[in-house]
């Protein structure tokens, strides 16, 4: 089929979901690059959908599917195979040890949702906290506490969902007397907000340690401690949303390790299944004790599924075994590096922010404004995808400059470099034009 007739079909007949397509049509994908129908090759710096974290096509993923869709890839949701068991051990496993209960599902708000059922269900209590930049899903309870965007046009939000101010720092208004950020004076005064619109039944806390699509927000030291604190005394649990921050991106295991906080609820999906549907809610034996006495039902399609969970248990394997933690802390910090030199080097890039393998940037029309730049944004993104690299700008009002930089824990250093390198022809480019 020609190109022409290919995007005409494709206005025809797809549902639009958000943004505008990427401008070329993608055939097939290996490692670090995808290859459009005319064979070029494009970095792909966004790992699919934050989710390919091994790279595309990874030979032990393609094994172990082949393998599953083969003998064993699907069930009655009542029934349980050996890779379903094998991976509940092997994931609380690398977590702390109140971490002990797995549920296994296939997408990121699948296993928000569940989280914030089991929340509601073992406290007894239906009010939800999220930050007010927050992305959680798009399913009913998780778009609830999502406040990033989306909330238009569909009517009631699930009831008694509040918010706390997210701490930017680059943007909050909250400054010590020396004009550093003051996270403590945001976080407290959010708290008493949050105390004045509460009726007296806070069941959960939902958070990420890194809010990727809220503009790669980066929560200070200290702050999810002390979070975890004002949860506890208000009879909260503390759910940490590790979608994009599990699995070894920020340079630990889990995002959470950095703090020294163990979590009620934890969730992953997107890098547990480097690029295919897998989920996990991950809690304590004694929530899951009270929740099953009090008929916690989440039955669905896919539950426990065996091809899930093999593929899960293939990427702990690779993950440890070519210790790609590792890996990503000693690539983040080049990554780092060279982002804060196109910092120093253009007045267009205000602020980097993130660690390990999932950072950011973002750009305004000045430094001392601040003001956003939405529309060099999408010229930069445009000038990135003409050299061959795939960036991903938060495709929000006024966040239309903030690139999230998310490529595979297996990327070679000096394709980081050639990206890397694209994205500051491109910055150029486009400033001087």
């Amino acid at each position: 089929m020609d190109e022409k007739t290919f995007w005409q079909l494709a206005d025809a007949h797809l549902i639009r979901y958000g943004g505008s397509f990427t401008p070329r049509r993608i055939v097939r994908a290996q490692g670090t690059y995808v290859f459009d129908d005319e064979d070029r090759a494009i970095l792909d710096f966004t790992s699919g959908q934050m989710s390919a974290v091994l790279g595309h096509s990874h030979p032990d993923i393609v094994r172990t599917v082949t393998d599953s869709v083969t003998h064993l890839d699907h069930l009655y949701s009542g029934m349980l195979s050996q890779p379903v068991v094998d991976l509940a051990v092997r994931l609380t496993g690398t977590l702390p040890d109140t971490l002990s209960s797995m549920l296994l599902l296939t997408t990121g708000a699948e296993s928000n949702e569940a989280a914030v059922k089991l929340a509601k269900l073992y406290t007894g209590r239906h009010e939800v906290v999220a930050f007010d930049q927050s992305w959680h899903g798009m399913s009913s309870g998780a778009a609830s506490t999502t406040f990033s965007a989306g909330r238009r046009g569909y009517g009631p939000m699930m009831p008694g969902t509040l918010t706390l101010p997210t701490p930017n720092a680059y943007r909050s208004p909250f400054r010590a007397t020396d004009g550093g950020y003051d996270w403590e004076a945001e976080l407290d005064y959010g708290l008493r907000m949050l105390d004045r619109q509460s009726t007296g039944s806070l069941a959960a806390c939902i958070v990420e340690p890194i809010l990727s699509s809220g503009g790669i927000i980066e929560l200070p030291e200290g702050y999810l401690a002390r979070l975890k604190e004002e949860c506890e005394k208000r009879g909260m649990l503390l759910i940490l949303d590790e979608a994009q921050t599990g699995v070894g991106r920020t340079g630990h295991m889990y995002a959470f390790e950095r703090d020294g906080v163990t979590p009620d609820i934890i969730t992953l999906s997107k890098t547990l299944g480097a690029g295919l549907p897998v989920a996990a809610v991950v809690t304590s034996a004694e929530i899951e004790q009270a929740c099953h006495e009090r008929g916690f039902l989440f039955f669905t399609t896919h539950v426990s599924d065996p091809l899930a969970a093999a593929v899960a248990l293939t990427v702990l394997d690779v993950v440890e075994r070519d210790g790609l933690v590792d890996r990503a802390r000693s690539l983040g910090k080049i990554l780092g590096d060279r982002l804060r030199e196109l910092r120093d080097a253009y007045e267009v890039v205000g602020d980097v922010r993130g660690r390990g393998l999932l950072q950011g940037i973002e750009l305004v029309l000045n430094k001392e404004t601040k003001a956003p730049a939405d529309a060099l944004g999408q010229q930069v993104t445009a000038a990135c995808l003409e050299r061959g690299l795939h960036l991903n700008i938060v495709q929000l009002p006024g966040m239309g400059g903030i690139f999230r930089i998310a490529p595979p824990l297996t990327i070679a250093e000096n394709e980081l470099h050639a990206g890397l390198d694209i994205l500051d022809a491109a910055i150029a480019e486009v400033t001087a034009a």
